[in-house]
């Protein structure tokens, strides 16, 4: 009880203030999101307040922001292309069932996968997407536009010096939206992005059969969306996890994102997850608890029905100025020094990750990509066999498995024994898989048809019962 009260009335003021700056961010990339799926841009604005609200209460990371997304964006847009806009919303619904099974499965278990290497090559990958987002709206389109972003990003890092109560990116917003709209200067606005109807969501079931066909044709975009969500909403997670110091559930999460795009979906709304731009801004704003991620969205909704016509006159550059300071904060400066000192093959991780992410502008290609790499490193680095002998016993070190399983046959091939019978000492080593059981098999094999016995020693417990349950080998000690 104590825990819940902390996580929604622990932070009240810094919640309310922050979660006004994020809604008014999410404005423009909501609509940019939606233009990028092919979609009205009501249809991703809803997403991201219904995603806010129903986060805010069955999320496992306090204080992140979930709402519509470039990288569940992409993955629409052959779906949306293709069958239309009923066959979304059918998508997205079945998009957040898939992500329930896979936090009742606790998929997060999987995070400790994902080495540090990786988790920068993330970060730093997404801050450059926020930045190259933003170049379309500010160079060479004006003077003027060059200059709001400047006055911009001097207010966002110069005003915390001077006034803490209340998020610089919120005063910059106010103060230079009156000057544009007073001054008549020439500026791009949201309203140049897309229209905003003023009307709440309604409820709708997706007009489209209920047969195996439909199940057939969005399947394969749910699953997609599933995974690229929760890569993306588990590593947020965890970058805010390590912004503020504090833990989260990330598989109260993996179900939390499952229950909001199935609420949004049924709502009108384009499948979503968490926003790691947003979420920066949240936390840097002073955003800690739930409160903050509910009145992103309670504020959003306020925006379009009430406020609709003044949120259409917000400059762009403005915007474009914030979300410079965020992919400027988002990225890990560090890693330039981890380019110099960390291994080799960490440093290659690293750059992968970033490269695949920025080329395809998909999370999740990156972040698998970066795995895999990272697991054939390591499989490299552990595969190496050496044998020592000492008299008649063969000491192995290093581990047997399928890939340092050549290297141990061919020393016994070509070792000169003397010996009529000789020991092969396993205490530096173990036996992991078939193909080690089978490299032991043919070793003891050809030396017993050079009339050489011999004897495996020092196999240890999981050893012994591998070679037990593959071979029914026994093994003295």
């Amino acid at each position: 009880m104590q825990s819940l009260k902390q996580q929604w009335f622990g932070n009240v003021r810094g919640d309310i203030l922050s979660g006004i700056v994020v809604a008014l961010a999410l404005i423009p990339e909501a609509i940019a999101f939606s233009i990028i799926a092919g979609v009205d841009p009501m249809v991703g604005l809803y997403a991201s307040f219904t995603m806010a609200i129903i986060i805010a209460f069955a999320g496992g990371r306090p204080g992140m922001i979930s709402a519509a997304t470039g990288a569940m964006a992409l993955v629409m847009v052959p779906l949306v292309r293709d069958y239309g806009l009923q066959y979304l919303f059918a998508a997205t619904i079945l998009t957040g069932i898939i992500q329930i099974l896979f936090g009742v499965l606790k998929i997060a278990k999987l995070m400790k996968f994902i080495p540090n290497a990786v988790m920068i090559g993330f970060v730093n990958s997404l801050a450059i997407l926020i930045f190259m987002a933003q170049v379309p709206h500010f160079i060479g389109i004006s003077t003027m536009t060059y200059i709001f972003v400047g006055i911009t990003l001097l207010l966002v890092y110069t005003l915390p010096r001077f006034i803490k109560a209340i998020p610089a990116p919120l005063i910059a917003i106010v103060v230079l939206t009156s000057i544009a709209i007073y001054s008549g200067v020439d500026l791009r606005t949201i309203g140049d992005l897309g229209s905003i109807t003023q009307s709440l969501p309604s409820f709708l079931i997706p007009d489209v059969p209920f047969n195996f066909e439909t199940l057939k044709i969005i399947f394969p975009f749910s699953i997609s969306l599933a995974i690229v969500g929760l890569v993306e909403s588990l590593l947020t997670s965890q970058i805010v996890d390590d912004m503020t110091g504090t833990e989260s559930n990330k598989n109260r999460e993996a179900r939390g994102q499952g229950i909001a795009n199935i609420v949004t979906g049924f709502f009108g709304g384009m499948a979503g997850c968490a926003m790691i731009g947003q979420s920066v801004i949240n936390v840097k704003s002073g955003g800690r608890g739930r409160l903050s991620t509910l009145i992103a969205g309670l504020f959003l909704i306020f925006l379009i029905m009430v406020l609709g016509d003044l949120v259409v006159k917000i400059p762009m550059p403005v915007l474009v100025g914030i979300m410079i300071m965020v992919s400027v904060g988002t990225f890990d400066w560090s890693s330039f020094k981890y380019l110099v000192k960390a291994p080799r093959t960490d440093v290659i991780v690293m750059l992968t990750t970033v490269v695949i992410v920025v080329w395809t502008h998909d999370l999740s290609k990156g972040v698998i990509t970066g795995v895999i790499l990272s697991a054939i490193f390591f499989v490299v680095k552990i595969a190496t066999v050496k044998i020592h002998q000492d008299n008649n016993r063969f000491i192995v070190e290093g581990q047997l498995f399928f890939a340092s399983t050549d290297a141990f046959v061919d020393y016994f091939k070509s070792a000169d024994i003397k010996d009529s019978s000789i020991q092969i000492d396993f205490s530096n080593s173990r036996i992991w898989d078939d193909s080690a059981v089978g490299a032991l098999v043919k070793v003891e094999d050809l030396l017993r048809e050079k009339g050489i016995q011999v004897e495996v020693i020092e196999l240890d417990a999981p050893s012994k019962k591998i070679i037990s349950k593959l071979q029914g080998m026994s093994s003295s000690h």
